[in-house]
């Protein structure tokens, strides 16, 4: 997880793809990040601020001509993501007021990810019933 940006539900996908490429130009430990895969939500907008911090904004979108259930590539990176973070407890609803509070609580649940990763810890008992 390179950057979080936790907003209202009210804002637009476009606010939410701008601010966190900001984020992410802002850090100078990412200067390594040349490209971002975005879902069909977002718009030109996000694509043309990518242009402005550096970063390559690449718009993945269905094929018109395809039914039904089709995986859309690098998608399941984000759903599995999201399928860890509701692992914890903390973010399955929304307990906190502050969006920076949930926004350390992310930044906790994959560290914590990462932590059983490196040391080969199996997950907690009451995961794996």
């Amino acid at each position: 997880m390179i950057a979080v940006v936790v907003l209202t539900a009210s804002v637009h996908d476009n606010a939410a793809g701008i601010a966190l490429l900001d984020k992410v130009a802002a850090d100078a430990d990412t200067d390594t990040v040349q490209k971002a895969l975005v879902d069909e939500g977002f718009k030109n907008a996000v694509a043309a601020h990518g242009e402005k911090v550096g970063i390559e904004v690449e718009i993945v979108e269905r094929n018109p001509a395809q039914t039904g259930f089709v995986p859309i590539p690098k998608r399941w990176i984000v759903e599995r993501a999201y399928g860890i973070l509701m692992l914890h407890r903390r973010l399955v609803r929304d307990y906190e007021y502050l969006p920076r509070s949930s926004e350390s609580r992310v930044y906790w649940a994959m560290t914590a990810v990462i932590l059983r990763r490196l040391t080969g810890a199996t997950a907690a008992a009451w995961r794996s019933t």
